[in-house]
């Protein structure tokens, strides 16, 4: 029996439909990242013929990378850390009383990405991955480099508060034994900084509690999204929108495809890669981070992209794309598939079967989180000030259940206080949150070039580095000129 013929049985389309419930609830939740939603559901698998396996954890690792939207816009807390550029412009149209338009944009987006991934990874696995394999640290270095440095230009009327952000996370991301010779830096004797700062607990810690503390200071923000909750309309809407959005949505779903080929780069780094795009891409720049619905099409369209990205990897070579599918590798394993180049000759149905299975979950995701969304929005009824200490709650609790680990929240309760001050003095949140998420890679991968080719210049000796660079340097001097040209016109305005 062909992969296509065991999708298309009722019991496992109902199967697949599970791993999209689950997948959406536990990518809400705070804490449960893509890779614990598959770990969580291993044991699931156990009993399942391997096709029918790979099919659900494939919805499952589709529909968690979608549900931590639900959170970021409801709430500004991301599900997953692939979420949080979402947040940036999702809970502002909350704020405005537009939560069902933000949720269905985000829905709406994701499905538009995972499906196009899930063509690609079925047509190209083998060509990409060729491409794949020739990036070199010195391309992952330029990968990195190009992502910091382009949000770093973002913000163009405070470029250098922006540039001081990204530094800052660059700084917190290298706390830590190093990765190359193991020497505790910036630990200051600590041993529970020899593993670094988390992530996902920083990230809560600067949406999550930033936000609370600034409603409690300015409890009118939200007074549109009390109102909408009050009167119980959460109307679904937006899919006009969403198509005045289809050129953002395919651009990010290509670089979220791209992005989640390469090995280690994985859905945050696409989602906030294909936000900085848009925000020099979109026509009005000066309104992302404060709700335009084309920032939140861009997350989500490259951040549920990145999974069939990741797929092509692991399926052709057995190398995993991201952490989550590394747990794929992990509980495929456990039920005899062997990922690699012999696959696809062996055991074609397998290729085939995740195919279907991620077009199949990414359409019942739409629905599933639509129903899922609406049972979260009922908590919009609640008054801030009672709303605002569940959310508190929310936070601490997926925080801690991220590692049972009580260091990660004095990590969340140190990033909230320092991104209130942060906010307030008119720095950029994202680009600091983008430094520290590649940051490390980008130290990593540019000191183990440099052992490899001996010294920068060699760098250039490889296409594709070379190519990256010039694409940067074309983006920055044509910033820079914008820039320069808008001050220009504001100046002659007010002569």
């Amino acid at each position: 029996m062909t992969g296509l013929q065991v999708i298309l049985q009722v019991e496992v389309l109902l199967v697949i439909v599970l791993g999209v419930v689950l997948g959406v609830i536990f990518g809400a939740l705070p804490g449960v990242s893509a890779t614990m939603s598959i770990v969580l559901c291993i044991s699931f698998t156990y009993s399942m013929d391997p096709v029918v396996a790979i099919s659900f954890l494939a919805a499952v690792y589709c529909a968690s990378i979608t549900g931590g939207s639900i959170t970021a816009i409801l709430f500004k807390i991301p599900g997953t850390p692939s979420s949080a550029p979402t947040t940036l412009d999702g809970f502002p149209m909350a704020q405005r009383g537009e939560a069902g338009k933000a949720l269905t944009l985000a829905l709406l987006a994701s499905g538009f990405g995972g499906l196009l991934s899930a063509l690609v990874m079925f047509l190209l696995t083998q060509p990409l991955m060729q491409v794949a394999l020739k990036f070199s640290s010195a391309e992952q270095f330029a990968v990195c480099a190009l992502g910091i440095g382009i949000l770093a230009f973002v913000d163009s009327d405070r470029p250098l508060n922006t540039f001081v952000s990204a530094l800052i996370g660059i700084w917190i991301a290298t706390i830590g034994q190093d990765r190359l010779s193991y020497v505790p830096r910036f630990t200051f004797g600590s041993v529970k900084l020899l593993d670094g700062i988390e992530s996902l607990p920083f990230m809560i810690g600067m949406f999550a509690v930033v936000e609370i503390l600034s409603n409690i200071r300015n409890p009118g923000d939200n007074e549109a999204m009390a109102k909408e909750g009050v009167t119980g309309k959460f109307k679904v809407s937006g899919l006009g929108e969403f198509m005045k959005t289809k050129w953002t949505a395919l651009r990010s779903a290509v670089l979220g495809t791209v992005v989640g080929i390469v090995p280690g780069a994985g859905a945050t780094i696409a989602s906030f890669m294909a936000y900085s795009v848009e925000s020099k891409m979109n026509k009005s720049p000066e309104t992302m981070g404060h709700g335009n619905p084309y920032g939140i099409v861009a997350s989500e369209a490259a951040n549920n992209a990145a999974t069939g990205g990741a797929m092509v990897p692991l399926l052709s070579m057995g190398i995993p794309g991201s952490n989550a599918a590394a747990m794929m590798l992990t509980a495929l394993s456990i039920h005899g598939v062997q990922m690699g180049p012999l696959l696809l000759r062996t055991q074609p149905e397998y290729l085939s079967a995740t195919f279907m299975s991620m077009i199949f979950a990414n359409i019942a995701m739409i629905f599933v989180s639509i129903v899922i969304a609406k049972i979260f929005a009922k908590v919009l009824k609640v008054p801030y000030y009672i709303l605002g200490s569940l959310i508190f709650v929310l936070a601490l609790t997926g925080c801690y259940a991220f590692q049972s680990n009580m260091f990660d929240l004095n990590v969340l309760f140190i990033a909230g206080a320092f991104g209130y001050f942060f906010k307030k003095y008119g720095f950029n949140i994202s680009a600091l949150i983008l430094g520290m998420v590649l940051g490390g890679d980008m130290e990593y991968y540019f000191r183990r070039g440099l052992l490899m080719y001996g010294s920068v210049g060699r760098f250039f000796e490889r296409p594709i580095f070379t190519g990256i660079v010039v694409l940067f340097a074309v983006i920055i001097i044509y910033q820079v000129y914008s820039t320069i040209r808008k001050k220009r016109k504001s100046n002659g305005a007010a002569a």
